[in-house]
């Protein structure tokens, strides 16, 4: 089941996704025309918050009522929010063996270019460094920060080299902590595009220094997470799944997650470890190998539209525009 969060004329509501991607379910109306109105259906992290049994009722309720027109709207430009507007939180962890080696070679290459100096001509590098191979590692994003397919994003008034980041995220959906590796599909709601904008020239400051992105992550519109979230029943391997980024219609990144040093199993399980995970939380398992500008030394410009699609999962679209 496709679920999205989308913009109602009392403010946001939930729905199931159908049809060609273009129908919206809402199911609070349907609940409420079955007789009953339903807290669970009063936003996405009610509805992860009341478990299984809501969403089973919210399966019942669409099989039910799909047919109804009134129930129904159909999908229009600007829509839809991001799933969960405001996750509990954003944790992106980096996993992928040809981002990990080219994102640091890109990075020199800019830093040269920062520097006014030549842009070296550097060889590939043939092996992941060190530590992400032995240590699963992440960030922590803005939760305050996220937008919808649709949106706009700023570009942040002190950067001229910005980035996409073309990466697949699992929402929570059940609490837990010290979660083992074969119990993390019990705690997984299901998966969304993410696209955490960076701003590059603002981490080859920052990311030296040991302690992690930034403003290079932070800024207003930053973080796109959808266009919906697809249930984790629905999508049982998002590892063997195409994966593109085509900016103004021009691929720039194909590929797809079988690379990954770890899964999401793994990244859930270490994300648990004497920490307690909430319904509502989002981890990202990283930028895809080759799935980013910096890895080919190319960047975003003003105007650019960028569109993120999954196999299965449908496509991120969002638009660059100037600072403010």
């Amino acid at each position: 089941m496709k679920l999205a969060t989308f913009k109602g004329g009392d403010g946001s509501r939930i729905a199931v996704v159908h049809g060609a991607d273009d129908t919206l379910f809402d199911i609070a109306a349907a609940s409420e025309r079955d007789g009953k109105s339903e807290p669970a259906f009063h936003s996405m992290l009610d509805l992860m918050d009341a478990g299984p049994a809501a969403l089973d009722r919210a399966r019942r309720l669409f099989e039910k009522y799909a047919g109804e027109p009134a129930l129904n709207r159909e999908i229009a430009a600007g829509m839809l929010l991001a799933p969960v507007p405001v996750p509990r939180s954003i944790r992106d962890f980096s996993s992928f063996p040809e981002h990990l080696k080219n994102a640091g070679r890109g990075m020199r290459m800019l830093t040269a270019r920062l520097k006014g100096e030549p842009v070296p001509n550097l060889p590939p590098v043939t092996e992941v460094p060190e530590t992400p191979r032995r240590r699963k590692l992440f960030y922590k994003g803005n939760t305050q920060t996220v937008v919808g397919t649709d949106a706009e994003v700023r570009r942040p008034s002190y950067s001229k080299y910005m980035d996409y980041e073309l990466e697949c995220g699992a929402f929570i959906g059940k609490r837990g902590v010290d979660i083992p590796p074969d119990k993390v599909a019990e705690h997984t709601f299901g998966y969304a595009l993410f696209n955490d904008f960076s701003a590059r020239d603002e981490q080859s400051y920052e990311m030296p220094t040991g302690f992690g992105p930034g403003k290079g992550k932070d800024f207003d519109t930053g973080n796109a997470i959808g266009p919906w979230i697809v249930t984790a029943d629905a999508m049982p391997d998002p590892y063997k799944m195409r994966m593109t980024a085509r900016i103004n219609g021009e691929i720039w990144s194909d590929n797809t997650m079988a690379d990954g040093l770890y899964t999401f199993a793994d990244l859930i399980s270490f994300a648990s470890r004497d920490e307690t995970l909430h319904p509502g939380e989002f981890i990202a398992a990283g930028t895809i190998s080759n799935g980013c500008g910096l890895e080919r030394d190319r960047y975003l410009k003003d105007g650019d539209v960028v569109e993120l699609w999954m196999e299965g999962l449908g496509t991120l679209r969002n638009r660059l525009v100037g600072a403010r």
